[in-house]
């Protein structure tokens, strides 16, 4: 699975980052994540399964959804304990239900 993570600038999102790849079991090695600007999502949407949006961007989220639903990938925004305390297990499982979800 690919996840896409996305802030105001992709630099305090990098931290949470690092913490889900160490957070993936072995059989998730081969999972890309990343973080990038928000103004950046239309280079690098295409290469992602989902897209989280960090808590600082939420209130681009129906914008987003506007803009990018149409490629069908699942996008949201991360629960803001889960970001502030870094828990990079709990935003990988979210990543992981929402793609159940929409059935990818």
């Amino acid at each position: 699975m690919n996840i896409l993570l996305v802030c105001a600038a992709g630099m305090s999102t990098s931290i949470l980052v690092s913490k889900m790849k160490k957070s993936l079991e072995p059989d998730q090695q081969d999972w890309v994540i990343e973080a990038h600007p928000i103004g950046e999502l239309s280079d690098y949407i295409n290469n992602f399964d989902v897209v989280l949006l960090g808590p600082q961007v939420s209130h681009k989220l129906k914008g987003v959804e506007k803009e990018y639903g149409s490629y069908g990938k699942p996008i949201a925004v991360i629960n803001s304990l889960h970001y502030g305390m870094g828990n990079g297990k709990k935003v990988v499982e979210f990543a992981i239900e929402l793609v159940h979800k929409n059935n990818l």
